[in-house]
Formats: structure tokens, C-alpha cells, sequence
């Protein structure tokens, strides 16, 4: 079987050797190199050519930022899982725009590391019907992605995670949007261990958290019309609703 390259770049060595262990245990997966050292962080990326790096943004002699302006600036096509200590949003939303395909809270599990590095370079190691699939869904994540970004609900917050597979499930079945609370809740939570309660009030923190950052214009201009004004916001499904409506409307599915 292919096996994909993982370049490790993390400043804490014990937490790296985690996350060497981790990935090194994926079928599929093999780690090219690990260091501190922004310097020689980019040495190995000419030498060794990574499909997948795991992105500490404070490393020694150069950071993580440094270290994906120089990639993007080369034009390789390389995949970023980005760890990092700040909830800042221009920190975070400068990552993603250089490319970050995830960004990860410290502290945070070797394995949920492991589990994003897999999805990212998943591409490669399927078939290609699989592929298609997949790029498929994946240009469904980056754009309900990129509407939150726009908004401003910060991708650390549990809604976060919530929303978009709430979408996502709207999106393949409008019916679900019905059935919130029987439906979609219970769903959601099963697949990321926690109750439907909780599901709920996170993705209701989520809406709150944009519309608290008065990004209301921001909301009106993505659905193409004056829906809410002023404190007005929707109801979880509301939202969901508008989300999915409007990426179906967009030929995304």
C-alpha cells in the first residue's frame, strides 16, 4: 500500500515523539522527519517533500508562518495541520488563509492529531471513485468553512464542529432540519461523544458568538439578502436551514 509522508515540526520534543507515534500506528502513514527548528524544519521539506505537516506556529529560529509563506510561496502543494496556543481569530484566520487545513488548540491529544493528519492526506490512498467523493465532500467543508470565517464563528468553539455536520446532514437530507431536536442533535452528538444538549447549546454559542461580534452585515451579504438586522438572530435551524439552502442552491451537491 502507498505510503503518504508526514513531516513532524513541533517545539515540544516529548509532545512530538506522541505525535510521531500516533501517526507512525496509521495504516498508510509514515513520518519523514521531526524537529523543532524552523530552519531545519524547511530543509526537510526540500529534501524530503512531505504530502502532510504537522505545524507548530512556535518553533525555534523561524515560525510556523514563516514556514507556510515559504511553502506557498514555492507553490507546493502541501497539506497543514496546525497546532497552536492562541484563540485569536486574526492568528487563526491567518493560518487557514495560508493554507491551514485544520487548526488545533493546545492541549490536544496525540491521537485527534493522528486523525486529522489521516483525513488531510486521505485523498491519496483512495480509489478513485473514492476520491471523487471525497473532493467532493471536502469542497463542501471548505465551503461551509469559509461562510463561518466570514461571519465570524472561530473554528476552536465546539459549535464549530457542531454546525458544519449539522449543515452537512441538512444538505444531504433538507427533511432532517424538521426534526431538530429528535433528529439531528442526537446524531451529531453520538458522532462526537457528548449529549444532544450539549449539541445544542453549542451550536446556539456558536450563532451567538457572530452575531455578539456584529458581523450582521457580513451574514445579510452572504445569503444575497437583508435577513436579520440589528440583535435579530435566527434559531439553530433557522441557520442551518439558510446554510444548507443556500450551498444547494450553489450546485455544492
Amino acid at each position: 500500500m502507498k505510503q503518504l509522508s508526514v513531516l513532524i515540526l513541533e517545539s515540544n520534543p516529548g509532545f512530538a515523539e506522541d505525535v510521531k507515534s500516533a501517526i507512525a500506528a496509521r495504516e498508510g502513514l509514515k513520518v519523514c522527519g521531526v524537529t523543532g527548528d524552523g530552519s531545519e524544519g524547511l530543509e526537510l521539506i526540500k529534501s524530503q517533500n512531505p504530502a502532510v505537516i504537522v505545524l507548530d506556529l512556535l518553533l525555534k529560529n523561524l515560525d510556523g508562518f514563516n514556514i507556510m509563506e515559504a511553502v506557498k510561496k514555492e507553490g507546493r502543494r502541501v497539506e497543514f495541520i496546525v497546532i497552536g496556543n492562541f484563540s485569536d481569530d486574526k492568528i487563526i484566520n491567518r493560518a487557514i488563509s495560508l493554507g491551514a487545513r485544520y487548526y488545533l488548540m493546545k492541549p490536544v491529544d496525540a491521537e485527534v492529531v493522528a486523525d486529522r493528519v489521516a483525513e488531510a492526506g486521505g485523498e491519496e490512498l483512495l480509489t478513485v471513485r473514492e476520491s471523487v467523493e471525497r473532493r467532493r465532500a471536502g469542497s463542501l467543508d471548505e465551503r461551509i468553512s469559509g461562510i463561518f470565517i466570514s461571519i465570524g464563528i472561530p473554528p476552536h468553539i465546539k459549535g464549530y464542529s457542531y454546525l458544519r455536520e449539522g449543515i452537512k446532514m441538512a444538505v444531504a437530507d433538507p427533511h432532517v432540519i424538521n426534526n431538530v431536536t429528535k433528529g439531528l442533535y442526537p446524531v451529531i452528538g453520538e458522532k462526537f461523544g457528548t449529549t444532544a444538549s450539549k449539541v445544542e447549546r453549542a451550536i446556539r454559542h456558536a450563532i451567538e458568538v457572530a452575531w455578539n461580534r456584529g458581523r450582521v452585515d457580513a451574514v445579510n451579504a452572504i445569503f444575497g439578502a437583508r435577513v436579520y438586522i440589528g440583535t435579530e438572530k435566527p434559531t439553530n435551524s433557522e441557520f442551518i436551514a439558510l446554510v444548507a439552502d443556500k450551498l444547494m442552491l450553489e450546485n455544492m451537491v
